[in-house]
């Protein structure tokens, strides 16, 4: 990979210099002695109490943060209440129905059970059979609060490593993004994701993302791959579920046993993608427009193939999919497809997945 240097910009020069200098000092003559002294003292008391606040989030979080062994796949969990419902990946879970689950604290494997699975948000919940005593939910953050530059730690059981933790930032909020596609079916497309540069490996998958105050800001679910790399993680960029998002979902699993409210828009069809001469992906055709549903509603039915969602050019299933992540039941757009060689528009109210 190509080494990039490192810039400083001005604004961060200047700070170098007020930090060096303190403030009020002058470029032209010495500071005295007790200035120095208290500018050499501040960089060290600053590591201290950065240090200092990442180990109390640490000791407060981690035993919140649970290992999930399944037959052949291993991830991680967050204890979502004191009753032992654990929220996840549903790509931790997979088919299977039992696990085997191990709490920071202990090294005892506990029974657990899936209540229920949800993948097209990649979540999903199992709850322990014996709850241990002391069981220590996790705080969930307020998802519109999360900022870019916030420091973040990343915990959880990358490559089996039980109780790990990452550092970074929150390096973007409201990414849309599609998880890898299994047996030709594309992944998960999920929104309002927040990236992030802690290093997320596998085993991090549903895991805890957390802030300095101690609260969960997301759940770990997918890391970048570098198409330079083949299969190779793309360094630094890791995708986590939002919070509130895993509120909802996690929410009704529990009271429900299933997610009877998505919140996710749906235009009610089955669809496939075409491509042109070039084998170049070029719209999605309708294999099935489901009766009383969006779709079928505004006239669309099988044959037709789709090009435009609003303002967006749709070439493939998951850009379809990536489209939808963006929009909320109920909502109104347009809907732009060819039918026997003609483009026609029509307006769609949108249904819920």
């Amino acid at each position: 990979m190509e080494a990039h240097p490192v810039r400083v910009s001005r604004r961060a020069v200047g700070a170098l210099c007020c930090l060096l200098l303190v403030p009020g000092c002058t470029v032209g003559g010495p500071a005295p002695e007790a200035e120095r002294t208290t500018a050499r003292a501040a960089a060290p008391m600053a590591a201290n109490d950065l240090q200092n606040d990442y180990q109390k989030v640490i000791k407060n979080v981690l035993p919140s943060v649970v290992q999930i062994q399944g037959r052949s796949e291993l991830g991680s969990g967050v204890v979502f209440d004191d009753k032992g419902h654990v929220v996840t990946n549903a790509h931790v879970v997979g088919d299977q129905r039992t696990f085997r689950v191990t709490t920071a604290n202990s090294e005892d494997q506990l029974a657990a059970r899936l209540v229920s699975s949800y993948p097209d948000q990649d979540l999903a919940v199992v709850k322990l059979d014996r709850p241990p005593r002391g069981l220590r939910p996790a705080a969930f953050a307020d998802s519109a609060k999360v900022e870019v530059g916030q420091i973040v730690l990343a915990m959880g059981s990358p490559l089996g490593l039980s109780s790990s933790v990452t550092q970074g930032i929150v390096s973007a909020t409201g990414r849309t993004v599609t998880g890898p596609s299994e047996g030709g079916v594309s992944g998960a497309t999920i929104a309002n994701m927040v990236q992030t540069s802690a290093a997320i490996n596998p085993g991090n998958s549903g895991g805890a993302l957390v802030n300095l105050d101690g609260q969960v800001v997301g759940i770990p679910s997918l890391a970048a791959t570098d198409p330079n790399l083949g299969e190779g993680a793309a360094p630094g960029i890791g995708f986590a579920i939002p919070a509130s998002t895993v509120r909802a979902i996690a929410g009704q699993i529990v009271r429900d046993g299933r997610v009877t409210d998505s919140g996710r828009a749906a235009l009610g069809i089955t669809g496939r993608t075409v491509v042109d001469a070039d084998y170049r992906a070029d719209g999605v055709a309708v294999v099935e427009a489901h009766p009383g549903e969006a779709a079928a509603k505004a006239g669309i039915r099988a044959g037709d193939i789709i090009t435009g969602l609003g303002d967006t050019e749709i070439t493939s299933i998951t850009s379809l999919a990536e489209a939808l992540a963006t929009l909320s039941p109920g909502g109104r757009t347009t809907v732009t497809f060819t039918r026997n060689g003609q483009e026609r528009t029509v307006e769609v109210t949108l249904g819920e997945q």
